[in-house]
């Protein structure tokens, strides 16, 4: 951790949240950011944003070229996550992730956010590694890819929609995989993360963890 403990006026605090699909990084950066009042984003969602734009326009999710273009025109102010979140649009992300210009593309509009007073907060695969590598705080969140292929089950039947959790569990390792073994910014933890395992934690008692340790870094 750096010496930049706590932000001043003309400094942002930043929180980098890491760690595969569904461990929970998303609720748990959801909550600190309401409970310290600082910005949040959700850095999957740019590149949800630029699949989600290739898909409509019925463009190959290959073309790099045209991908890298539209990701420098993303607005991470307009990001809808009910209209990202669809399982084809993540597919079609994990594919353009594995893109150095288009992650180039969305790193520096994700590092122009990080700085946004008082503080900020990020989540996502790389930002304690590579986005924000002198982010005040870093977390990596993980869990067991049985118990987020329960979760990701749960939600989708709990949302009205249908599911196989085999075709889950088999989606969430294959992604697993591509983000682990990608040779630009591959996910992994930073090496002075707070590692956060919620294989058996609730999302309360997770909160709870981060949230004192973001208390006690603040006053330092």
């Amino acid at each position: 951790m750096n010496d930049r403990s706590q932000a001043t006026s003309d400094s942002a605090f930043v929180i980098a949240i890491d760690g595969p699909a569904a461990s929970g990084k998303g609720t748990l950066s959801r909550r600190l950011a309401e409970e310290f009042g600082y910005a949040h984003l959700d850095t999957g969602l740019t590149y949800r944003a630029v699949g989600h734009a290739l898909l409509q326009n019925d463009l190959p999710l290959d073309n790099e070229a045209v991908a890298v273009e539209i990701a420098k025109t993303i607005d991470l102010s307009k990001l809808d996550r009910a209209v990202l979140s669809d399982h084809a649009i993540g597919e079609a992300a994990s594919i353009v992730a594995v893109m150095g210009s288009v992650r180039r593309a969305l790193v520096d509009a994700q590092r122009k956010f990080s700085k946004t007073l008082p503080g900020t907060i990020l989540d996502g695969r790389d930002i304690g590694t590579v986005v924000c590598p002198d982010a005040n705080i870093k977390f990596y969140v993980v869990a067991s890819p049985g118990v987020r292929a329960g979760r990701r089950f749960e939600e989708i039947v709990n949302n009205g929609g249908t599911a196989i959790y085999d075709d889950i569990l088999r989606d969430i390792r294959t992604r697993d995989e591509r983000d682990m073994g990608r040779k630009d910014s591959p996910l992994k933890p930073a090496g002075d993360a707070h590692l956060i395992d919620t294989s058996k934690m609730d999302i309360e008692t997770a909160f709870q963890t981060a949230k004192a340790i973001v208390k006690k870094t603040l006053a330092v």
